[in-house]
């Protein structure tokens, strides 16, 4: 009986020992449960979690990733992965993926349910031809940087058919197109939604990888075919046969970069703000970059002084070319879609300015 008693009590402190390592409480002991010290634990994938304040989503596992958005208190996502002590992988409701912060005082995971469906196991791709590489899946989607033609990745899973998301080399997790002539796949063993056919014989690429100069130069090259289609406020975004600055600017990305922008100026520059870099001073613009102006209010620099433009309505739109000039669109007696000095009339109403594409 001395022998069995020492026995169960073995087995239960070995019991113990187990529970705790797995971070598992007693009914009444859910504190103890969000401890910091449970943090640092390794999470299974396809758990769901509760943001308990507000914290940054961001776009790899470092503070000095960019921040795709904010998770707010209350919101629910899912676990995807946990690289470290310190970051989780997470899958935001409108399907966001990014980092947030492992710290309790940010985040709760409340269960343990089975892995998302369709992310696949062990599916290692080859990048064939350069392709954005974006924070959602979807075109509007903020472009993270260009992948180029050689790099490795691994395909995570497939939101719909048009889309893969992949973890690159460095860590970063975005959206890509799921057309084969940008990514080939070879699966390891995977089971998930994609399972990739054999490539067949690829035609010859480029012998330079498109970037995003490329991409500007294609975006500008756009805008010039349009020159000298009439003005029309308010034109429809449907068709080309007409313009108004911010419908002009949105067709030439969607032409060029299968970019769509919001549909007026005022959301353009806000969404300029959020994804790029603002310049405020005409002296630090680049070819592509995309100008945004105030009302008229004259052509001296007097008539805009005490202005806090940093609060002014925007109501004009351009794109820079470089050496002072830019491409815009602003009314129907300046003849319609055109190249323009950037005079000092027009940069004493700039706002500032900013890449759509980097």
């Amino acid at each position: 009986m001395i022998k069995s008693h020492k026995q169960l009590t073995a087995s239960l402190l070995v019991s113990a020992a187990i529970v705790a390592g797995l971070g598992v409480s007693a009914p009444g002991n859910a504190a103890a449960a969000s401890s910091p010290s449970n943090s640092v634990m390794a999470v299974a994938a396809g758990q769901t979690a509760v943001i308990e304040a507000s914290v940054r989503l961001r776009s790899t596992p470092s503070t000095s990733g960019e921040v795709v958005k904010y998770l707010q208190k209350g919101d629910q996502v899912q676990i995807v992965a946990q690289p470290n002590s310190y970051w989780y992988q997470v899958k935001a409701a409108d399907g966001s993926v990014g980092y947030t912060s492992t710290d309790d005082k940010y985040i709760s995971v409340i269960s343990s349910s089975v892995g998302s469906p369709t992310a696949p196991s062990a599916q290692t791709g080859t990048i064939k031809y350069g392709v954005n590489l974006r924070t959602t899946p979807s075109t509007s989607g903020k472009v993270l940087r260009l992948l180029k033609k050689g790099e490795q990745v691994q395909l995570l899973a497939q939101p719909n058919s048009s889309w893969y998301q992949i973890q690159t080399s460095d860590g970063s997790i975005g959206y890509i197109s799921s057309s084969d002539q940008y990514t080939s796949f070879a699966g390891n063993g995977g089971t998930g939604t994609v399972t990739p056919t054999p490539t067949p014989p690829a035609p010859i690429p480029p012998t330079s990888t498109p970037g995003a100069s490329t991409q500007i130069e294609s975006v500008i090259s756009a805008g010039m075919s349009y020159l000298g289609t009439p003005y029309e406020f308010g034109s429809s975004r449907n068709d080309t046969s007409t313009f108004d600055c911010s419908d002009f600017i949105r067709q030439i990305f969607m032409d060029a970069a299968n970019l769509k922008l919001p549909a007026d100026s005022r959301q353009q520059g806000d969404w300029v703000k959020t994804n790029s870099k603002v310049v405020t001073s005409t002296s630090g613009l680049k070819r592509g970059d995309l100008l945004f102006f105030m009302d008229y209010k004259g052509n001296s620099a007097s008539a805009y002084e005490g202005i806090d433009k940093s609060k002014a309505r925007i109501s004009h739109v351009a794109i820079y070319l470089g050496d002072g000039q830019i491409l815009h669109t602003y009314s129907v007696a300046s003849g319609g879609v055109k190249v323009d000095k950037l005079s000092a009339s027009w940069t004493n109403r700039f706002l500032f300015g900013g890449s759509v594409i980097r």
